[in-house]
């Protein structure tokens, strides 16, 4: 699939930005910020890298959202973004470097060596949403983004109104305790060889659970979501164990913080209904431990029988999600 986009150059004049449709959600609006300068690796085209931000509607309010997808992920939540709306927050959501509608041809998928370099994105994002006469902007993550969402709003306090986690990796499930040693073995290599492929295996069965061409109901790009070209390479993982270090030293985020959850996980290896009711992902019980170390105003919320992404839960989690999202937003947002 051939798509075209408006660009724009994180340039120091700041000009003001072009909007044109988003080719994959239609009523939507993109542009492309490049990153000129940001490091390739293993063959990768120069100057190849950008971000994309997508936007539901022009400005209506004062207030705006900046959604942050997860792994192997691009925005694609419409209801989410309708939702967010009549909260009377104008929704935006960013794919960042090297995912969804920023994917060029020859990058790898989704490869990143230090967590802090999608900073450049996400402030470049927040200044051309600023530019449109908001002055607060709550941002929200799902996933591997919910722990981007963080990091990032522990090291720029006062910058965002409200945090929301979405199911947001904040632990290495499972090895909480050899995490130190993982990461001091996973940094070596990386120095030597960061873009090296660890050989995972995958059951699918999260992509069966939400997708519309197997037992799921959700329609979307099964390029730009799931697809196997997502490899976990030696420096992405150090990244991560990285970023879970500094959660599990306290971040002591201003803003105040919500992490909402699925009330259980469940990581059978034989394919269930009951696995459309549950976090398959990560433990949410782990996700549950580290939440206190994001802040001081933090909100714990357990959606019982919601999935990986809160958003895609079938009914009725997916209404008990919004819900919840609607009267915390109402009280710190």
């Amino acid at each position: 699939m051939t798509t075209r986009f408006t660009t724009h150059v994180v340039d120091p004049s700041h000009a003001m930005t072009t909007w044109s449709p988003d080719p994959l959600l239609e009523g939507f609006e993109c542009t492309t910020i490049e990153l000129p300068d940001a490091s390739v690796y293993a063959g990768e085209p120069e100057g190849s890298l950008c971000a994309t931000l997508v936007r539901r509607n022009p400005p209506t309010s004062r207030r705006a959202m900046l959604y942050i997808h997860g792994w192997n992920d691009y925005f694609f939540q419409t209801h989410l973004a309708d939702e967010m709306a009549a909260l009377g927050y104008d929704f935006h959501a960013l794919d960042l470097r090297r995912y969804g509608r920023s994917l060029r041809q020859g990058q790898l998928a989704g490869f990143v060596t230090d967590l802090s370099a999608y900073h450049v994105e996400i402030e470049e994002a927040l200044r051309i949403i600023r530019a449109e006469d908001h002055d607060q902007v709550a941002l929200m993550g799902h996933s591997t983004g919910g722990l981007v969402a963080a990091l990032w709003a522990a090291e720029n306090p006062g910058a965002a109104s409200a945090l929301v986690l979405n199911s947001p990796w904040l632990e290495l499930q499972g090895y909480p305790s050899v995490r130190p040693a993982l990461l001091a073995m996973f940094s070596a290599v990386r120095s030597l060889t960061p873009t090296a492929v660890l050989s995972l295996s995958e059951n699918g069965f999260y992509r069966r659970s939400i997708s519309a061409t197997e037992d799921g109901e959700w329609n979307y790009n099964l390029n730009l979501k799931g697809d196997k070209a997502f490899s976990i390479r030696v420096g992405w993982l150090a990244a991560i164990m990285k970023g879970h270090s500094k959660v599990s030293a306290g971040l002591s985020i201003e803003a105040p913080v919500a992490v909402l959850i699925s009330d259980r996980s469940d990581f059978r290896r034989k394919w269930s209904e009951e696995l459309r009711t549950a976090d398959i992902v990560l433990d949410v019980e782990t996700l549950a431990s580290r939440a206190a170390d994001l802040g001081n105003l933090v909100t714990l919320v357990r959606i019982k029988g919601g999935m990986h992404d809160l958003a895609l839960s079938d009914e009725p989690a997916r209404s008990h999600y919004f819900a919840e999202l609607r009267r915390w937003l109402g009280a710190y947002g």
